[in-house]
């Protein structure tokens, strides 16, 4: 049985590069942690990206995540959010806020997804249907998972790996329902249907098995049901 409705999804499948592009705007405006920019046909209400600042010395360097939360009459709100490299004490923070003029880049690294399947052959049938999305190989995602004992990965698990593998989206196939879903803010970009599931593996298809909870972390524990899991870290109610 072909997991996928062929038509529906290899149609948008071939459209997803042309859908959500990268897009430029500069700020318009700035208050309360929030920006205004031009509105554009290619974002969409949790598309993210970052604000870019120039200095005076001609350099530049990203400030910030932005997050679009609203689009009305031609122009489009962002949230602003800590950049998640910047969080890293390796890379100073550059102590700078967003404020107008400051550039935003959204859909910024969408040509490079996380994949999360429960079987390769609906690995292989995705990885195929989007020739336009790069996936990162899920035996990194796996292994990471594996040395953190946490084979019941939760969102901060996958934005700590996307940002490791410089990916914007995550790819997530359930019983009846996929998506691509924005590795920040878990925002659900795109929605398919599908059909049934016939077999799983947990906590996804990936050549890292035996991935073993730690008894000393609370929050480490075997998925007992592979569809409750990511639904729940999607907020997708049955």
């Amino acid at each position: 049985m072909r997991y996928l409705l062929t038509i529906f999804i290899f149609s948008l499948s071939l459209l997803w590069g042309s859908l959500l592009p990268s897009y430029e705007s500069r700020l318009e405006s700035v208050a309360d942690g929030h920006g205004v920019i031009a509105d554009s046909p290619n974002i969409i209400v949790g598309s993210s990206g970052v604000v870019v600042h120039t200095f005076s010395n001609g350099e530049s360097s990203i400030i910030a995540r932005a997050v679009v939360t609203e689009k009305n009459a031609g122009r489009a709100t962002v949230r602003f959010e800590v950049f998640g490299a910047l969080s890293q004490p390796a890379l100073p923070i550059p102590g700078v806020l967003p404020k107008s003029g400051d550039k935003v880049i959204l859909n910024y690294l969408y040509d490079r997804a996380l994949i999360v399947v429960p079987n390769e052959d609906i690995y292989r049938q995705i990885v195929s249907s989007f020739p336009n999305i790069e996936f990162v190989n899920p035996d990194i995602a796996g292994a990471y998972l594996s040395s953190r004992s946490k084979p019941n990965p939760n969102r901060d698990d996958f934005r700590e790996i996307c940002a490791l593998n410089a990916a914007g989206l995550i790819f997530i196939a359930m019983d009846g329902v996929a998506v691509f879903a924005d590795c920040g803010s878990f925002d659900i970009l795109r929605k398919f249907e599908t059909n049934p599931v016939e077999n799983y593996q947990v906590p996804f298809y990936s050549g890292i098995f035996g991935i073993s909870p730690a008894w000393w972390k609370w929050d480490s524990a075997y998925i007992t049901n592979y569809d409750r899991h990511y639904k729940f870290l999607l907020d997708i109610k049955d």
